[in-house]
């Protein structure tokens, strides 16, 4: 049949399963709008801004585990796109970003929102595409789908002129490409399995990989087997019950007590799914000492590039336990696991209860209805949610961890209460609301009933712990001066506002919270006061080794 490209946009993305897109209209893709209208299939999530857009997309995307999808128009609609590609890219969600352009014959005449976006997101995109041909605009679209969705995944541009959409070409409906992982052959594996069988002290480290994979149940399965804790990045949150005895909580810079301890006396680390960042390796050149370190990752780049290997295989972390788990000794280490259990009651001893940012979290944890989506902003409240509020499945956490993106938070909820259908619960900050505040109008807008839990304590909090720690206490514009009434402005949006200054009122603060945000299908913001000489720890210092964490923080400028 003979359609506009615009209609064949449509099409394609009713093939590939899409059924929400988050964006916001323009000029450059106005007849892509008027597709989607008398098409009338796909849901159509209208933002703020565009930037929120993208954040809800990858929200959507990490929740779901589908691609998610925006729309915007050229120029300034294109380039607000930009951080939330960037923060998918280095978080590796699968996300396709659709913009318009001028027609081919404005192209280069500095032209009214023309922008070379293509040119723009080379280096934050896995691929990227301008589509000059409406010949060409179908295979486009599936091919990038299919680039976002398999191997490593990632955002994938498609930018579409404005000829282009009203042309004509005959459409012919496709299925589409299953992007299935190859299978690892026993073989690639019998060194790995010959060094985790003769362990002593296994750690496993799992990261957003697992998650990526659909591998918590086989990540499950292999500690079981082994024997082994499983310390998971920031990235891996939720890919292990936290309540499970094998659970030693988060690895890295701000990790727990028991995650750095198993990790210092650990002979064997098999790494899963993660890349080794600086907030995890920390000291790149002695994190692998007296270690053998196996890393299992999809991304052939990621081997080697931080932490030096001593096994590895480039695959899917799925299909590689599948294979790995029927070649591994069963055994229970006994010894490993009585010393796993010394680390975490040292863990929560040294677990700060005073603060109240940890109280709230806490509270919030317990109260939160079952599998509602954690969300976070990015800074002090993100390691305190990371800390203290439970995830006990995968998928249900979204937090920037490569790009640490603040003003991600708010638009990444909105897209993980439209994947799930859940109320999520969005940690943030004064710092980072004040960033993207104007996506509360969409979570209204949406009638979502979730909880912002706004850590509210006038600074940008994780700025100034360092510049306590590294620079003398010498606090350069960190400290906010805003005189904002979030409860006012919360009321003022068509949310709810609750003010929460005192300890004694915290559980019954909350609990009236979450009430509210179900009985009326509305965001209800809880004003979290807290002190601005509240930190996080425990805390190990960049460059430093595991054995160098600090539950105390002093003011020292080296």
């Amino acid at each position: 049949m003979e359609l506009t490209g615009a209609d064949i946009l449509i099409n394609c993305l009713l093939e590939q399963g899409v059924d929400t897109i988050f964006g916001y209209p323009g000029g450059t893709v106005l007849d892509i709008y008027d597709a989607l209208y008398r098409n009338g299939k796909i849901d159509h999530v209208l933002t703020a801004h565009e930037q929120g857009a993208a954040h809800a997309a990858d929200g959507y995307a990490r929740v779901t585990g589908k691609t998610g999808v925006c729309f915007a128009t050229s120029g300034p609609g294109a380039t607000n796109l930009v951080t939330g590609i960037a923060t998918a890219f280095m978080d590796s969600v699968p996300l396709v970003a659709i913009t318009g352009n001028v027609g081919i014959n404005f192209l280069g005449r500095d032209s009214f929102q023309e922008i070379d976006i293509t040119g723009i997101t080379i280096p934050i995109t896995k691929h990227n595409f301008i589509v000059k041909d409406v010949r060409e605009l179908a295979d486009t679209v599936r091919r990038a789908f299919e680039i976002a969705g398999s191997g490593r995944k990632g955002p994938v541009l498609v930018d579409i002129l404005k000829d282009v959409q009203v042309a004509k070409c005959n459409y012919v409906p496709s299925v589409p490409k299953q992007n299935a992982p190859s299978p690892v052959p026993p073989e690639k594996l019998e060194r790995i399995a010959e060094a985790v069988n003769a362990s002593k002290k296994p750690v496993i480290i799992a990261g957003g990989g697992v998650i990526a994979a659909d591998a918590s149940p086989l990540l499950k399965q292999l500690c079981k087997k082994l024997g082994s804790p499983v310390a998971y990045t920031l990235m891996g949150k939720g890919c292990m019950p936290e309540n499970d005895p094998l659970c030693l909580g988060m690895i890295g810079m701000h990790g727990t007590v028991a995650a750095a301890k198993a990790l210092t006396e650990a002979d064997v680390v098999i790494a899963l799914g993660t890349r080794f960042s600086d907030r995890v390796a920390l000291n790149r050149d002695k994190f692998a000492e007296n270690k053998t370190v196996i890393h299992v990752d999809i991304d052939d780049a990621e081997i080697d590039k931080n932490v030096k290997s001593t096994l590895h295989i480039m695959a899917d972390v799925g299909e590689t336990l599948k294979t790995l788990l029927p070649m591994l000794e069963e055994r229970q280490r006994q010894d490993w696991r009585v010393k796993i259990e010394a680390f975490k009651k040292e863990n929560a001893a040294k677990k700060d209860t005073s603060i109240r940012a940890y109280k709230i979290l806490q509270a919030a944890s317990d109260l939160a209805p079952e599998g509602s989506p954690l969300v976070t902003d990015v800074g002090q409240h993100q390691m305190w949610a990371a800390q203290h509020f439970a995830v006990n499945s995968p998928r249900l956490f979204c937090s920037s961890g490569g790009l640490g993106t603040m003003g991600y938070g708010l638009g990444a909820a909105i897209g993980a209460a439209t994947g799930t259908g859940k109320a999520p619960v969005l940690v943030t900050g004064d710092g980072c609301f004040g960033m993207n505040l104007n996506e509360m109008i969409t979570a209204v807008n949406r009638s979502i009933p979730m909880v912002i839990l706004l850590m509210h304590n006038g600074v940008l909090g994780m700025v100034r712990q360092w510049q306590k720690i590294f620079y003398s206490r010498r606090f350069s514009q960190t400290t906010l001066n805003r005189r904002i009434d979030y409860v006012k402005f919360a009321e003022s949006m068509g949310a709810r506002g609750l003010k929460l200054d005192t300890d004694g009122d915290i559980r019954q603060t909350l609990a009236e919270a979450f009430d509210t945000a179900q009985r009326e299908s509305l965001p209800v913001l809880v004003d979290c006061i807290i002190s601005p000489d509240e930190n996080v720890l425990p805390m190990i210092k960049p460059g430093q080794t595991y054995d160098k964490q600090i539950d105390v923080l002093e003011d020292n400028p080296t």
